[in-house]
């Protein structure tokens, strides 16, 4: 047997030189929650400028941690967004680069395998997306001790489902019934979204005592597309709470809703971390899969959800990729601060990777953003890269390429003097698109 002592030997050195490089002690490895929001625009939050929907916990978050400007989504649709975050490769290197079925091989490398081999106790609720049932891709299989929630993302649209899932053992909600089309609620009595809540604050007392890592992909404020063309309302939430006696309609009542429900819980799971003695010990990482939606009858316009962005769900314009970040961890992040250097989803493993003390995997695409966090010198991209059903995008520095389609012409953006994206300059600048285009084809694998 080959003794794994230089393994282990050669991990202590990197963990020494990673804290050289950031500051950060063996007893400062903080528990991680990464929540994620499901369809949430860069403008749904007050931090963000929105002036309707009320997002006071989130808000706060932002008071006191630091807020990313210039944030991307992996993806601009939902599970390959969710498979960028896990294995830090961007869409140009992984398997699927649209909402085509796919499932995780059996043990495949991913930030939540990395960090349960680091000792971490791992859970997750909400939306996995990634394995369905006697599948390899379940998270059991994937580095999750715990998981809750939904598997086959086509169920993660109906908020009130006959049954979720604990690990892989099928939990019944008998209060509920959907009707032949499966997405359609029939008769509801418990709402998905407030069980993911209470099974991550469970999992949260049950591990107080070790480092955790906590991934709540919530689904809200997604729509219920069969539900809203069943019953004239895609946004299903139980109340309308603060937005019912609104001259809007039902959909704009459901999703802001919807948004306030979930800052609500924000709120809730920072006032359980400081029951539990553990808000100085967690770092809490706040953002959304993509940009917000135009389904279940909501209009992005209503509450000026992609703020001053160009397009949305769907779209590789900013609209549809761009989306909030904030990050906090108290003693360690300077609070109220903006940050804008350039990240995407994928630079969330190498991140997780240097909070842990681990040795990130070589063939991924993520740079870690903790030297930002904590106001080191920070290296940046130099180029970002995402592509769906023939549209692809590329961001270099400044500079933005966005192509709508196979063989339409390359659009340019100065996204420094025009965030919108309302000035193509390809023809003032043909050197920059040839560039641009040089490196888009260098960005995905080979077929």
């Amino acid at each position: 047997m080959i003794s794994d002592k230089p393994c282990r030997v050669l991990c202590v050195m990197i963990f020494c030189l990673l804290l050289t490089t950031t500051g950060l002690r063996a007893e400062d490895r903080p528990n991680i929650i990464y929540v994620m929001a499901d369809d949430m625009g860069y403008g749904d939050l007050g931090c963000y400028g929105q002036k309707i929907i009320k997002t006071p916990n989130i808000d706060q978050l932002a008071q006191q941690g630091m807020r990313f400007t210039n944030h991307y989504a992996g993806h601009t649709v939902c599970r390959p967004s969710r498979l960028v975050l896990l294995t830090g490769q961007h869409s140009g290197h992984t398997p699927i680069s649209q909402n085509e079925q796919y499932y995780f091989p059996e043990n495949t490398t991913t930030v939540t395998s990395l960090l349960k081999e680091q000792g971490y106790a791992t859970g997750g609720v909400g939306k996995w997306a990634l394995g369905i049932p006697e599948s390899t891709g379940v998270p059991s299989k994937q580095g999750f001790d715990f998981w809750f929630g939904y598997l086959d993302q086509g169920n993660a649209h109906n908020f009130y489902p006959e049954f979720l899932w604990s690990n892989e053992q099928e939990v019944s909600l008998p209060g509920n019934k959907v009707g032949p089309h499966k997405r359609v609620s029939i008769s509801r009595e418990t709402y998905s979204h407030d069980l993911l809540t209470r099974e991550a604050f469970n999992f949260i007392r049950a591990n107080a005592d070790k480092p955790f890592f906590l991934q709540a992909h919530y689904t809200i404020p997604h729509a219920n597309n069969e539900g809203g063309r069943a019953t004239g309302d895609g946004m299903e939430v139980p109340e309308y709470g603060d937005y019912k006696d609104r001259e809007w309609p039902q959909p704009e009542k459901g999703f802001a809703a919807m948004v306030t429900r979930l800052d609500r819980d924000l709120g809730r799971m920072v006032e359980l971390l400081q029951e539990l003695k553990l808000e100085n010990k967690t770092i809490i990482f706040f953002t959304s899969d993509n940009g917000p939606h135009q389904e279940g009858m909501h209009q992005v316009e209503f509450f000026n959800s992609n703020g001053p962005l160009k397009g949305y769900k769907r779209d590789l314009y900013e609209g549809g990729i761009r989306v909030p970040l904030i990050v906090k961890w108290p003693r360690k992040i300077k609070p109220g601060t903006t940050s804008d250097h350039i990240s995407a989803f994928w630079d969330f493993l190498p991140t997780a990777c240097e909070l842990a003390g681990i040795k990130p995997p070589e063939n991924i695409d993520g740079i870690s953003y903790l030297p930002e966090l904590l106001g080191q010198s920070q290296r940046a991209h130099e180029t970002m890269f995402w592509k769906y059903r023939g549209k692809v995008a590329l961001r270099a520095g400044k500079w933005k390429a966005v192509q709508t389609g196979p063989g339409k012409p390359l659009e340019l953006y100065n996204l420094d003097t025009d965030i919108g994206e309302t000035h193509n300059l390809a023809k003032e600048h043909p050197e920059i698109v040839a560039r641009m285009q040089q490196q888009i084809a260098a960005s995905q694998s080979a077929d």
